[in-house]
């Protein structure tokens, strides 16, 4: 999830590590067919498509995959390849919020599934407008923060733009403005600091604390918007104390 914080660690251990790298991968093959429906299979001449390709073998998509990704995209497999990007704002519980973005062949399922998925999980789809000017657009770069300085960091994506270097749980991040992610991520493999994403998120403008009881509800609402299909990507205005995560793994144990 983006967006979010110290909770991470929490999250992903329940996260079935098969599941979680299937989706990983299908979120990366529909930004390729997305990317070469747009500017055609030619890497060279489609940037957008030669920055998904990047980020996909980075995250260790298959090659084959890959090319069969580029060519259902840009029409060479004779299917037709037509997503809609769709955003639901939610609500969760205790002045929790989500942006939940999708990524479609099928309004009406992605809807219908957004839908039952909040409904189900004691959340509310929210109007528009109401959940989204909580956040800001940014670009964020994940990495996990053993064996790095905060100093060491800074330094190196200072002059790309970076505008801040946090620390959150395990993971460091870097935020800039949309415009300069990809200088950030650039400077990053320059100075050979390893990071585990690049993407433009939504950023909460303010965080959220919930006591045990409720981020339990709101982990399950994400989890389970997280898991659809359709959705590409969630974002939260939540943040999880060192105490609750705590308290949510030994209830786990």
């Amino acid at each position: 999830m983006a967006g979010h914080s110290k909770w991470a660690t929490t999250k992903h251990k329940k996260a079935a590590l098969d599941a979680k790298r299937a989706k990983m991968f299908a979120k990366h093959i529909k930004a390729i067919e997305v990317a070469a429906r747009a500017g055609g299979p030619d890497l060279e001449g489609n940037p957008a498509l030669d920055l998904a390709v990047s980020k996909a073998k980075k995250q260790s998509v298959p090659n084959d995959n890959i090319d069969r990704a580029i060519k259902r995209g840009a029409g060479l497999t004779g299917e037709v390849i037509n997503y809609e990007e769709i955003i639901y704002e939610v609500r969760g519980p205790e002045g929790s919020a989500l942006m939940v973005e999708c990524l479609t062949d099928n309004k009406n399922r992605a809807a219908a599934e957004v839908r039952h998925t909040v409904t189900r999980n004691n959340g509310t789809l929210a109007d528009s407008g109401s959940v989204a000017f909580l956040f800001n657009r940014q670009g964020v770069v994940r990495m996990d923060a053993e064996g790095k300085e905060e100093d060491e960091i800074l330094m190196a994506v200072l002059d790309a733009g970076a505008e801040e270097v946090a620390k959150s749980g395990g993971s460091f991040e870097v935020y800039s403005d949309p415009s300069d992610l990809q200088d950030v991520a650039k400077a990053l493999d320059e100075a050979e600091i390893d990071y585990e994403s690049d993407e433009v998120e939504f950023v909460a403008t303010m965080k959220v604390e919930l006591d045990a009881k409720a981020a339990r509800q709101f982990l399950r609402l994400a989890d389970a918007l997280e898991e659809l299909d359709d959705v590409q990507n969630v974002s939260s205005n939540v943040d999880i104390t060192d105490e609750v995560a705590a308290e949510l793994e030994n209830e786990d144990d």
